[in-house]
């Protein structure tokens, strides 16, 4: 076995607790210590993980890794500081508030040779790994994603943009492997709703993020000139649509036309896509090589996503001035 790196959790809320879990399970990881602002929060997390509770400067001290999982207005500073310290760093979504800032931190940790990944978790979701491995060559024409789901009782800053349709915005970036062109974006329900329309070389796609749907759906279609897939993220399933040649058949002395569909579904490996992200990222800490998701990556999800929230808000406006 190789050496084990020691990691870190700064942030111990829903996700960062399951940073912490994750870290504590990964055989290349030793889980050294965590850091929140919430006493009580991080007081609970130490207990259940084992493991001691720092100050964030002190963490940074004693670890090779760290997760930052915190309110997306504090990642930079903490980035920064992990650049400093020469910390490899996993940011979770979104990276950073303003893309230029992302731009400076990503020039700064490549000149210091610091790793950062940012937590788009759905690129290691095996559902998600299975379309890119078997359908890379398709000549996709359309791509649609739902991200739906009902009210959440937890405060979250982030409008839905931000929160939920970032992710895709993410995926069709890179099924595409191009940053595709917003056509329109609208919002209702108080902004917990929003759809847009993109523009690819070739490609249209149209996105749903939702947080006042009853039904949870997490699904993405491709279609392409030589199939038609669905991937539904949440039951990590694959499903490849094909059309059959077409045939004459005779019944009661008649000839009829038939076509018929096929089916096929893929084997999709199980797997924790939180632990599939970070055993990637302790990876590439590890052995220098780049990250599944970058610091660029996360900047260019920043930047689409502004572009929709953008959009949404210019026309809530003119509704209202109207």
């Amino acid at each position: 076995m190789t050496d084990r790196l020691r990691t870190g959790v700064i942030g111990v809320g829903s996700m960062g607790r399951n940073h912490a879990r994750v870290y504590q399970e990964l055989p290349n990881s030793e889980l050294v210590g965590i850091a929140d602002a919430d006493v009580s929060a991080a007081a609970a997390a130490a207990t259940e993980f084992e493991t001691a509770i720092y100050e964030s400067p002190d963490l940074l001290e004693v670890v090779d890794a760290v997760s930052v999982a915190v309110p997306t207005a504090v990642h930079a500073p903490l980035v920064r500081d992990c650049i400093d310290a020469g910390v490899d760093v996993l940011v979770e979504k979104p990276f950073v508030d303003d893309p230029d800032v992302g731009r400076e931190l990503a020039a700064d940790a490549a000149a210091a040779g610091v790793t950062i990944q940012i937590g788009h978790i759905e690129r290691f979701n095996p559902a998600i790994q299975t379309l890119l491995r078997a359908f890379q060559d398709l000549s996709v024409v359309a791509v649609t994603a739902e991200r739906l789901g009902p009210p959440v009782e937890r405060d979250i800053q982030a409008n839905v943009v931000f929160d939920l349709m970032i992710h895709d915005i993410d995926l069709l970036c890179t099924l595409l492997e191009e940053e595709p062109t917003l056509v329109s974006a609208a919002g209702a329900g108080d902004g917990e709703y929003a759809t847009a329309t993109w523009a690819g070389d070739g490609a249209v796609a149209s996105l749903t993020a939702s947080r006042l749907t009853q039904e949870r759906v997490r699904r993405l279609t491709v279609t392409a000139e030589e199939c038609r897939v669905v991937v539904d993220l949440l039951d990590q399933t694959v499903e490849v649509h094909r059309r059959s040649r077409p045939e004459y058949v005779a019944a009661d002395g008649d000839v009829r036309h038939r076509i018929e569909s096929v089916i096929e579904r893929p084997f999709v490996e199980s797997g924790e896509p939180l632990k599939e992200e970070l055993s990637a990222f302790l990876d590439a800490a590890a052995n220098g090589t780049a990250p599944a998701v970058s610091a660029e990556d996360g900047v260019r999800a920043v930047e689409l996503a502004g572009q929709v929230s953008a959009r949404v808000d210019e026309r809530a406006a003119t509704e209202v001035s109207q």
